[in-house]
């Protein structure tokens, strides 16, 4: 077992290094922030890192085949469309509500997975294509901002638990132990890692690769739309916003990437992507406590963007064989 470690720490290093920049940046961000470390300021932050860690869990399903779903942001548009609209109520009526919104995110995740599978269409073209429809009727429900979510629902996902800890972390917790963890220990979890490391071995091997794809897109989706729920909770209210689906989708790839998962698809953790979206968030935390100018802050930030994709890539320039990119 002690002969193991080396392996173990080539697998998880992306995830430790993004936990080791993570930390090291919230505690720069906390101690020079005016009031400091407390509860309402831990909240706030959680709230904005944990939607994006959210977006990042679906994108990573999907990198982990070797494909990208450029589609996560419009799905989490059209979820929060949809429950400002059916979230309401009673509780049954509330839970009621959140099943169909969730229903809805793994619907659109299949038709993702299926385009891709029987299409025979790159990740890239089908889910553009497929993003743009998602939008088109997130817009239909919501061609003006408003509705409404349960007080509630929204509450219990958003606010404080006893002694100060965010609400938003234990969902994030309840996430990965329900979804990620039971996913990535079974035996499609693992075709899906195969399928991402060479599709042709895979295929070979007798490996599902198509049962894999099409539920990595359709967990893809349910995780979209959890973060299309969490939109609501907190802001009360519905929007068709192409400009936040586009920056979740582009922010998602980016937390990815820090999180050491490979583009290339086969290797990387979840855990990790959600550190890079931790740490991605509070890169943008930094730059307001240091009063960074407003107007060079998306400049900032697009500059990590771009340094975040070609760390991703980084990895070939160094491959002479083909082969190694699996070792």
């Amino acid at each position: 077992m002690n002969a193991d470690w080396p392996y173990r720490l080539r697998e998880h290093r992306g995830t430790l290094l993004a936990f080791v920049a993570f930390v090291a940046m919230f505690a720069i961000y906390v101690t020079n922030h005016p009031a400091g470390l407390n509860a309402n300021v831990a909240t706030t932050a959680a709230n904005k890192g944990v939607l994006l860690a959210i977006v990042a869990m679906a994108q990573t399903l999907v990198v982990l085949t070797s494909g990208i779903d450029l589609s996560v942001g419009m799905v989490m548009v059209l979820a929060n469309c949809l429950a400002s609209s059916i979230v309401i109520g009673s509780p049954l009526m509330t839970a009621l509500g959140v099943a169909g919104v969730l229903l809805t995110g793994c619907l659109c995740g299949a038709i993702n997975g299926l385009i891709v599978i029987y299409g025979r269409l790159q990740p890239i073209v089908a889910t553009i294509a497929t993003g743009s429809v998602y939008y088109g009727v997130a817009l239909a429900l919501r061609c003006v901002p408003g509705g409404d979510i349960n007080a509630g629902l929204a509450d219990a996902l958003t606010a404080q638990l006893p002694g100060g800890v965010p609400a938003s972390l234990a969902l994030l917790l309840a996430l990965v132990l329900i979804v990620w963890l039971p996913w990535r220990r079974a035996a499609i979890g693992r075709a899906a890692y195969a399928l991402g490391s060479s599709e042709m071995a895979a295929y070979m091997s007798g490996v599902p690769i198509r049962r894999a794809k099409f539920v990595a897109y359709t967990l893809a989706g349910l995780l979209a739309s959890v973060a299309g729920l969490f939109v609501t909770c907190i802001t009360y209210s519905g929007e068709a916003s192409a400009a936040n689906g586009s920056t979740y989708t582009l922010y998602s790839i980016a937390a990815v990437v820090l999180g050491g998962v490979s583009l290339f698809g086969g290797s990387g953790s979840a855990i990790g992507a959600i550190f890079g979206a931790l740490m991605f968030r509070t890169i943008g935390d930094l730059l307001f406590v240091f009063n960074l100018d407003p107007l060079w802050q998306p400049l900032f930030q697009g500059v990590v963007l771009s340094l975040a994709v070609c760390l991703g890539a980084l990895r070939l320039l160094r491959v002479r064989n083909r082969l190694d990119l699996y070792g």
